[in-house]
């Protein structure tokens, strides 16, 4: 087992670190919290990382690390999370901006998911990572994939079909 020294993880970091926190902010919804939990990522990755085979792409590793802190501190903060309120917003009429406003839909939509759909759905479909790789990520059966993704994207779809309906879509 070959080790690797801290030049390769800082090395790591600058080529890898932004892809990183654009996974980290999809899933977390709020960048400042993204930038948080990767920190946090890389903090117990750079812990482990002179146990890493100097072969080995780090990456999965470092993003199953970022998988697990999201999807623990959902179930941590969901309480806090939630908001009621006693009548519905206002729907907004179409508007020029209109997909930039779509972009904005589909990312708030996307926060509401469970952390476990989220995280799916943003490894699929964001980083373009196969079923597999999702799975081993994630460390579930690609059958848990293949069905997450689905609800995940059916959830979705409802969604947004109910939201832009007022819009004209």
């Amino acid at each position: 087992m070959g080790r690797r020294d801290d030049e390769s993880f800082v090395e790591f970091v600058a080529a890898r670190g932004d892809a990183l926190l654009r996974t980290a902010a999809l899933m977390c919804g709020a960048r400042q919290d993204a930038e948080d939990i990767l920190q946090t990522a890389l903090e117990k990755a750079y812990r482990h990382w002179g146990r890493l085979e100097t072969g080995m792409d780090p990456e999965p590793y470092v993003r199953k690390i970022l998988v697990n802190l999201v999807i623990s501190r959902s179930r941590r903060w969901k309480v806090l999370r939630e908001i009621h309120m006693a009548r519905l917003p206002e729907t907004p009429a179409a508007s020029p901006n209109h997909a930039v406003e779509l972009r904005g839909t589909l990312m708030e939509e996307l926060r509401k998911l469970g952390p476990r759909q989220r995280a799916v759905l943003v490894l699929r479909f964001w980083e373009d990572l196969s079923e597999a790789e999702t799975a081993q990520a994630l460390g579930c059966s690609v059958g848990t994939v293949k069905s997450q993704a689905s609800r995940g994207l059916a959830r979705l779809r409802e969604r947004l079909d109910r939201n832009l309906a007022p819009l004209g879509r």
